[in-house]
């Protein structure tokens, strides 16, 4: 498939999945705008990636960074067709960001949630447009809880990753429904247990997992798999709110269908990131 006059923004670029999907849409003969947080590792990815590439910085868990970031695509870039939310994290112990938020809450859903919003106008105007955010199967062990978004109580690593993994979820199903005659198209991706330097940051039992797991893992080539297949189909609106792995549909926590847990993480998300409904439909 031919990605030719094509532009993809990919959010975490400089390793692992990221760097493997802008590599191959940039195969295709898509522009890529690779987004990282290091110029240099930036720069060291976009040589290996070759193609049309250039690099953006940003730090995915700060609101002002975020904000730059899609000031600067907006004021730069003439389109956008594809934007793939894929920078995440994960932590062993609760840490605030600048914004007061959780990290792994606020790196993995806020950041999703405001760059998609505040790039949301641009996707619309490039339409036929789509939406890809990395999810991932361990939100079967998240759990939504209003009262204890930020982990204030008891907080657990594993837990706040997989919560903010259904936050990713649960987002997207309430992306698609707002964006309905758009011609924008959302939709969420597990890509697999993926051998990376993921989650090795965590430190502590997050660290040891993460290289114990590592041998039963897939390659970052294969858990790109499914989010290339999304950016390059021609017409990728039949998958639209839809939640996929290996190219077909997949079963989410049952949380991220309630429509009033989607509706009031979307709102509360608003609320956090000082945004009311910035070009999304109400």
């Amino acid at each position: 498939m031919s990605m030719e006059g094509k532009t993809v923004l990919v959010t975490g670029a400089s390793r692992g999945i990221g760097r493997c999907a802008a590599r191959a849409l940039a195969g295709m003969g898509a522009r890529v705008l690779m987004v990282c947080r290091d110029r240099a590792r930036g720069e060291e990815a976009r040589a290996e990636v070759g193609g049309k590439t250039e690099v953006y910085l940003a730090d995915l868990s700060s609101q002002q960074s975020i904000r730059a970031l899609a000031a600067e695509v907006v004021a730069k870039e003439p389109r956008l067709d594809v934007l793939v939310n894929n920078a995440g994290g994960v932590n062993g112990k609760r840490q605030l960001t600048g914004d007061g938020l959780e990290k792994t809450f606020a790196t993995n859903h806020q950041g999703y949630f405001l760059l998609t919003n505040l790039l949301l106008d641009l996707l619309k105007k490039s339409a036929p447009s789509r939406i890809i955010s990395v999810a991932s199967s361990a939100d079967r062990g998240g759990k939504i809880d209003f009262a204890n978004l930020q982990g204030e109580r008891r907080y657990l690593g594993p837990r706040a990753y997989a919560t903010s993994k259904l936050c990713n979820v649960a987002f997207t199903f309430e992306l698609a429904r707002r964006l309905q005659g758009t011609g924008v198209t959302a939709c969420a991706v597990h890509p697999g247990l993926v051998a990376s330097n993921f989650g090795h940051e965590g430190g502590g039992f997050l660290g040891v997992m993460a290289k114990l797991v590592r041998p039963f893992s897939i390659t970052p080539e294969r858990g790109a798999d499914t989010i290339v297949w999304l950016a390059a189909l021609p017409d990728a609106s039949a998958h639209h709110g839809q939640y996929l792995t290996l190219r077909r549909p997949l079963r989410s926590h049952p949380q991220a269908y309630d429509t009033d847990v989607q509706r009031r993480l979307w709102e509360e998300s608003e609320r956090l990131v000082g945004l009311r409904a910035a070009g999304a439909a109400a």
